[in-house]
């Protein structure tokens, strides 16, 4: 497992197109385990790195961005940043890539955490509007239909109001670019990497006693290898091109409201 990590922070990315990047991080027996995980041109997923920190902050974050910046993951062209909406790793982003870095909230983690402020009563009709939304195909209509849902969040609890309108423009980024549906779909959440982290720690599910910090390291990291040695191409794969296109008009200058009037 000691050689696997070595493999893993040691994999270069010079002359790689990375389209997407994914970040997240887990409890991992009890320490917090920061994943980067990388979609290419053509749709295939590779681990990019791993860092372990105290907790998910920003400090930890921009440390493992740097690293892959190193490593030869280009910060000079547009990538999509699919994150839970985590601060600290929206925060690193902005550090390490500026105006390059895209943020793309992931959908699930915010119904999430605007049901956690409401009854349970209200979370079939929460999640109907919330989907109407992000089924859209048109950027204005699905944000107008989110503004209508906070305003409907208003009467009953504000503070899950607030939790809708937190980042409400960056749950829709991918219907922002025209993203075909397909590929949106697998954009719009961090399922792909939290898949990975399921299979990691499965395979240390029986472990009793944790020696040291050293060793969750390598375990984490040979859980996350085994899961990527079943990785497949996202689906959607083949829309990738469209999404590539629409970065690399961001590359030449335009912006993403322009950007949406061309796609």
């Amino acid at each position: 497992s000691a050689k696997e990590v070595r493999q893993l922070t040691e994999r270069r990315f010079d002359g790689c197109r990375f389209a997407v990047v994914y970040i997240d991080g887990v409890a991992y027996a009890g320490e917090m385990m920061v994943c980067a995980l990388g979609i290419t041109d053509d749709g295939s997923k590779y681990l990019l790195g791993l860092r372990q920190g105290a907790t998910e902050n920003a400090e930890v974050c921009t440390s493992l961005l740097e690293e892959l910046r190193e490593r030869g993951l280009a910060t000079d062209v547009p990538m999509l940043f699919v994150l839970d909406g985590a601060k600290a790793l929206r925060a690193a982003v902005k550090r390490v890539w500026g105006r390059h870095g895209l943020i793309q909230r992931c959908q699930a983690h915010k119904k999430r955490n605007v049901q956690a402020h409401l009854p349970q009563k209200h979370w079939p009709e929460l999640s109907r509007q919330m989907n109407l939304a992000y089924h859209e195909t048109d950027y204005d209509q699905a944000l107008k239909l989110l503004k209508l849902t906070a305003r409907w969040l208003d009467r009953i609890s504000p503070d899950a109001a607030a939790s809708l309108r937190e980042g409400m423009e960056e749950t829709l980024t991918v219907v922002r670019l025209g993203v075909p549906e397909l590929l949106r779909k697998t954009l719009a959440t961090t399922n792909p990497i939290e898949s990975a982290f399921s299979v990691a720690q499965n395979v240390t599910a029986r472990v009793k006693r944790w020696r040291d910090g050293d060793m969750r390291q390598r375990w984490c990291t040979a859980g996350l290898l085994r899961a990527e040695s079943k990785f497949r191409r996202v689906k959607g794969h083949r829309q990738m091109p469209q999404l590539l296109k629409a970065l690399d008009r961001i590359l030449q200058g335009k912006g993403l409201d322009e950007e949406r009037k061309v796609a």
